[in-house]
């Protein structure tokens, strides 16, 4: 496997066994799966998803053409490293599971037994971090915290982390799947 497409690997599963890992050290229960009330609501996060992106795309042109500018060069680097769609399907699931283990599991758990409330928006912050993009696409990192902020009341609405993962999921492997079909 070529590094780069090595390396999104990695860090993903890092984030995973780092939060996995502190989710059962700290007794963090991964929370009861109920799909009767989980597949809705994922599917209510990932309309609300897009619906951010549509906002964003009319509030933040210039920032949301700019942002759209580096996925295309992210899908190009992608498939010269010779990511196809099997990969990238682990990548979109890969991290939107170790996302919402480590970001919703894990840290928010933590904040909200800190700081109570504000451990949401804490995690979200940190979530838009791991998303960092340069000036002229300032816009993202403000759209992948408030995502991360819907991902993180879904957890703590429901207590679990199925609705946010499918939710994740989804969207990355529609965003891996455009990146790669528009790289071609």
């Amino acid at each position: 496997m070529p590094p780069p497409l090595g390396f999104l690997l990695g860090l993903q599963a890092a984030l995973l066994l780092l939060g996995a890992s502190g989710m059962l050290l700290l007794h963090y229960p991964l929370g009861e799966a109920r799909l009767p009330r989980d597949l809705p609501l994922a599917l209510g996060l990932l309309l609300a998803l897009w619906g951010l992106e549509a906002l964003f795309r009319r509030l933040f042109p210039a920032s949301f053409r700019e942002a759209e500018r580096l996925h295309r060069e992210a899908g190009r680097a992608l498939r010269a490293a010779g990511a196809g769609p099997g990969f990238l399907l682990l990548l979109a699931l890969l991290s939107g599971v170790a996302e919402e283990v480590f970001f919703r599991g894990l840290l928010q758990s933590l904040l909200v037994a800190w700081l109570g409330p504000w451990g949401l928006f804490l995690q979200a912050f940190l979530f838009a971090l791991l998303h960092p993009a340069p000036r002229p696409a300032l816009a993202y990192p403000l759209y992948t915290g408030l995502a991360g902020l819907l991902f993180g009341l879904a957890y703590l609405l429901t207590g679990s982390l199925l609705a946010g993962i499918l939710a994740h999921f989804l969207h990355n492997a529609r965003g891996f799947w455009e990146l790669w079909r528009e790289a071609g």
